[in-house]
C-alpha cells in the first residue's frame, strides 16, 4: 500500500513539473550555440559551422556565473592562425592566438563570481574569418547590444589597427596580422568613449581609386561584398544596421609611391575626386539618414597632405550639391610621426587620434 501512495505521488509532482510553464528566455543550459549569440558587426551564420566572424572588432558578448568559459572555435585554414581578444566586466584583457590546427577549445579563466565578456575579432576581413560553433560556461546567457547611436569606420590599415601592436611580435617578425589590434583602433576607442555602438569597415592597402600598390579593386568595388574582397560572391546585407554616422578615412593608399615594383602613375585628384563623389552616393543609397564625415590620414604629410586636404574639400562640395539638406562634414588630422610597425600608429597613438576625434563626433551626434 505504501508503495502504491509513493508511486501515486511521485506520478502527480511529475504531471505538474511537466505542466508548469518555463519563463521566455530562462537560461537552464550551460551551452551557447552560435546561433544564440548576437554579434555586432560583418558576420555570418553557417549551418554546420556556426559563427563566421568577419570585420575587425565584431564581437559579441555573453554571461556566466563560475570560473571558466570555453570558446570553441575553428578556422577555414587549418594551417593558419588569426586572433580574437576580449574584455571582462568592461575591463580589456588580451588577444587570443587561434591556431587552424588545434582541436582543444580556448579557455578563458577569471575568479569566481558572475562576469560579463566580450570577444572581438582582432584582425580584419582579409585575414581570414573565425568560426565560433558555441562557448560554454555555468549558468551562460547571450548578452543583447546595447541600444546606442552607431557609428561605421571605413577605412584602410589605420582603421584596422593593422600593424599597430608588437607587443607580442615584433615589428618586422611573423605575419602581417600578428600586430593587429582593432579593438585598440581609433575607431572602437572613439565609440567607446562616446558610449557608441560601431563595426569597422576596412581594409589594408585600400584606397578610393587605387590600392596601395595596385590599381584596384578598390573601397568602391568590395564595400558591398561581405569580406570586402571582388572573388566571394556573399554580399553584405546592409538593412542589419542603421549607423547614425558613417566615418570615411580613405587617401592614404592613393598617395602611396607603392612597393616600387609595380609601374604607378602620378595621383589624379580629378579620378580621385570622382571616384570618392561615387562612392559617398553609393554609401547614401545604403543608409539615407546617416550623417556622412571625411577624414583625412595622420600619415600624409608635406604637399600630398595639403592635396588630400584639397581633394576632400572638393568632394564635400560635390556631395553637399547632390544632397543640400544633408551637408557633410569633415575632419583634418594633425600630421603623426606614428611609432607602429611599418610607419602605422602605435597603439598608444591611436589614443591620440581618437581623443582628437571625439569633440568633432560628439558635435555631430547633438
Amino acid at each position: 500500500m505504501k508503495l502504491r501512495i509513493s508511486v501515486l505521488l511521485l506520478s502527480l509532482c511529475i504531471a505538474q513539473l511537466g505542466c508548469a510553464p518555463l519563463k521566455k528566455n530562462q537560461a537552464t543550459s550551460d551551452t551557447l550555440s552560435a546561433k544564440d549569440l548576437k554579434p555586432f558587426g560583418r558576420s555570418m551564420l553557417h549551418e554546420g559551422r556556426g559563427l563566421e566572424l568577419i570585420s575587425g572588432a565584431v564581437h559579441f558578448g555573453f554571461a556566466f556565473e563560475g570560473t571558466t568559459c570555453k570558446l570553441y572555435v575553428d578556422l577555414a585554414n587549418r594551417n593558419a592562425h588569426n586572433y580574437l581578444q576580449y574584455e571582462v566586466d568592461g575591463h580589456y584583457q588580451k588577444r587570443l592566438r587561434v591556431k587552424g590546427n588545434s582541436m582543444d577549445p580556448i579557455l578563458i579563466n577569471v575568479p569566481a563570481g558572475k562576469h560579463e565578456i566580450r570577444i572581438f575579432k582582432a584582425t580584419e576581413a582579409h585575414t581570414g574569418p573565425i568560426f565560433i560553433s558555441k562557448v560554454e560556461a555555468q549558468g551562460i546567457k547571450a548578452l543583447p547590444v546595447k541600444p546606442a547611436p552607431m557609428i561605421e569606420f571605413i577605412g584602410n590599415s589605420i582603421t584596422c589597427g593593422a600593424a599597430a601592436d608588437a607587443s607580442e611580435v615584433a615589428c618586422g617578425t611573423g605575419d602581417y596580422h600578428d600586430q593587429h589590434n582593432a579593438y585598440m583602433a581609433y575607431g572602437p576607442r572613439l565609440a567607446r568613449m562616446l558610449k557608441l555602438n560601431f563595426m569597422l569597415s576596412s581594409v589594408s592597402g585600400i584606397g578610393v581609386y587605387r590600392n596601395w600598390n595596385s590599381e584596384g579593386p578598390a573601397m568602391p568595388q568590395v564595400y558591398e561584398k561581405v569580406d570586402f574582397q571582388n572573388d566571394r560572391k556573399d554580399m553584405w546585407d546592409f538593412k542589419t544596421y542603421s549607423p547614425d554616422i558613417v566615418s570615411i578615412a580613405l587617401g592614404t593608399n592613393d598617395f602611396s609611391n607603392g612597393d616600387g615594383k609595380t609601374p604607378r602613375e602620378a595621383f589624379n585628384a580629378d579620378t580621385f575626386v570622382a571616384s570618392y563623389v561615387k562612392f559617398v552616393q553609393l554609401v547614401k543609397s545604403k543608409y539615407p539618414k546617416a550623417k556622412i564625415a571625411l577624414l583625412s590620414s595622420p600619415m600624409v604629410k608635406g604637399t600630398s597632405r595639403t592635396k588630400l586636404q584639397e581633394c576632400i574639400n572638393r568632394v564635400q562640395r560635390e556631395v553637399d550639391k547632390l544632397y543640400p539638406k544633408d551637408k557633410v562634414a569633415k575632419f583634418f588630422f594633425e600630421p603623426m610621426e606614428a611609432r607602429g610597425c611599418t610607419g602605422h600608429p602605435s597603439v598608444e597613438d591611436h589614443l591620440i587620434l581618437a581623443e582628437q576625434l571625439k569633440p568633432f563626433f560628439a558635435g555631430l551626434l547633438t
